[in-house]
């Protein structure tokens, strides 16, 4: 009998002993699959990034999604063999114009912001894409000197602000065209801004002339983007032409003057081209403010003196003789004239013997005559007195004066080689 209990126990335990060795042959074969599959899988991934086809993107890259669903604060991107994406909050609907809509199945550009947030989602942007889509096309726009239309949105004294792809620009007013440059003639900040406000709401023509994205500059010139209908209309003028126009602006240094050119349509507010009448060509008398010989609305002759790009010079007194070609016609260097004084400042007295004829009584020939007076004690503006002629220069448009007063025209008379005074007639 005890013989026959420790067979039975033998014989269990070679059972035990094969069973356990068959389950460890099958957990090894079992194991070795796995790594197979494992090593397959990684394999398999190493091709599929050898050949390309998956690119592992990092923070900040823009990539394609596909919305897969859509909450009250969260979208979830399907970002292919990569995984899952989410969007968050604002970040989401903020970056869609007006006529966008996240629905299941759209496809968007989103901006990498966090490759495992909080959730173990890779963390995406779309209005960081948007924004970066934005100014992508406001350089293309530049580079390609595209004009566009914006709408005014608000003004100030310096300008006017718009909206161009959601970023706010800046339309300086040095950079508005002729037709809508606000010409004040006392140059009040107030009346200029008023000026301004007018366009708010419209929509104009610009270019875009200057961008910086890290200083979120955006700077645009409706004058640039009319310059090529200008150029093309200023093209058919030449240096010596001339126009008849009105007045449209007086300011410090000239006048502004708008006309037609030749073929255009007069009623074709557009078609009209605008020139700068400098203060030194309103007339050949000096004028120490335009707007005493010339106001807004006047109707005026000019020639066409200098064309730059856009910029078109223009002179009233180039259309009249130069009254300096005659001079010696009618003064004489030695002789004593009656002449009025026009304006004093520290180094002389300007003085007008007619209308059209000037002489400058510099300070230092003054003192000279008369040692250790000033000039404001002998003399006073809008009075008469006489002058001798010193020197006359008529290309430069110069004569030297000194003034003679009673004491040195006795002094001259009593000499029987003393000049005389001569009248001259008034123009």
């Amino acid at each position: 009998m005890a013989k026959t209990d420790e067979l039975l126990d033998k014989i269990v335990e070679e059972v035990k002993a094969n069973t356990k060795a068959k389950e460890d042959a099958a957990a090894q074969v079992k194991t070795e699959k796995i790594v197979e599959k494992q090593e397959n899988a990684v394999s398999d991934m190493a091709a599929l990034l050898d050949a390309d086809e998956i690119h592992v993107p990092r923070v900040g890259d823009v990539i394609e999604a596909t919305v897969i669903d859509i909450s009250a604060s969260v979208v979830l991107l399907d970002i292919g063999p990569i995984g899952t994406g989410m969007v968050i909050g604002r970040e989401a609907k903020s970056g869609l114009s007006d006529d966008e809509k996240l629905r299941p199945g759209s496809k968007v550009q989103a901006t990498v912001v966090d490759l495992d947030n909080d959730e173990g989602y890779i963390e995406l942007s779309i209005r960081e894409a948007s924004y970066e889509r934005a100014w992508d096309d406001l350089r293309e726009k530049m580079e390609n000197k595209e004009t566009i239309m914006v709408k005014m949105l608000d003004a100030n004294k310096g300008g006017l602000m718009v909206e161009v792809n959601g970023v706010v620009g800046f339309l300086p007013v040095s950079q508005l065209s002729s037709k809508n440059y606000p010409r004040v003639e006392d140059g009040d900040k107030n009346k200029i801004l008023d000026l301004l406000k007018r366009l708010v709401s419209q929509e104009l023509p610009v270019r875009i002339i200057d961008i910086n994205q890290e200083e979120e500059k955006l700077i645009v010139s409706e004058k640039a983007a009319l310059s090529d209908r200008e150029r093309k209309a200023i093209s058919g003028l030449h240096v010596g032409d001339t126009i008849n126009g009105e007045v449209s602006g007086v300011v410090d240094f000239g006048a502004f003057v708008k006309f037609v050119p030749t073929g255009a349509d007069v009623a074709d507010e557009d078609a009209k081209l605008e020139g700068l009448i400098h203060i030194s060509e309103l007339a050949w008398q000096l004028i120490d403010n335009p707007r005493e010989v010339i106001k807004v609305g006047d109707k005026t002759e000019a020639k066409i003196i200098g064309i730059d790009d856009t910029r078109i010079s223009l002179s009233i007194k180039a259309l009249k003789e130069d009254p300096w070609t005659k001079i010696t016609e009618k003064y004489t260097v030695g002789q004593i004239y009656k002449g009025k004084v026009d304006k004093i400042n520290h180094f002389g007295a300007f003085v007008y013997l007619d209308n059209d004829i000037h002489g400058l009584a510099h300070v230092s020939e003054f003192q000279e005559m008369y040692p250790g007076k000033k000039l404001d004690e002998k003399i006073a503006l809008k009075e008469e007195y006489m002058w001798k002629i010193l020197s006359i220069e008529p290309k430069e448009h110069r004569m030297g004066l000194v003034l003679i007063d009673e004491k040195k025209m006795k002094e001259l008379d009593a000499k029987t080689d003393a000049p005389k005074e001569k009248e001259v007639e008034k123009k």
